[in-house]
């Protein structure tokens, strides 16, 4: 597994929380739901594409 890949999602979730927090805070609830959402579909479509890699090296080493 990319190390890299590990700290982006982790420097993504610090980023989010302090997020999150200090719009909640502020009495921005909307906002902070908002901002924790974004931070996860930015997360997933990183996770996705490389799902999509291992079924894609799977599909060429089994002939699909």
């Amino acid at each position: 597994m990319d190390v890299d890949l590990i700290f982006k999602i982790a420097a993504i979730g610090i980023v989010i929380a302090v997020l999150n927090r200090v719009l909640n805070q502020s009495g921005r609830e909307e906002m902070a739901m908002m901002t924790t959402l974004a931070g996860v579909v930015v997360v997933l479509m990183m996770i996705i594409s490389l799902i999509s890699n291992l079924f894609n090296s799977v599909r060429t080493m089994f002939h699909l």
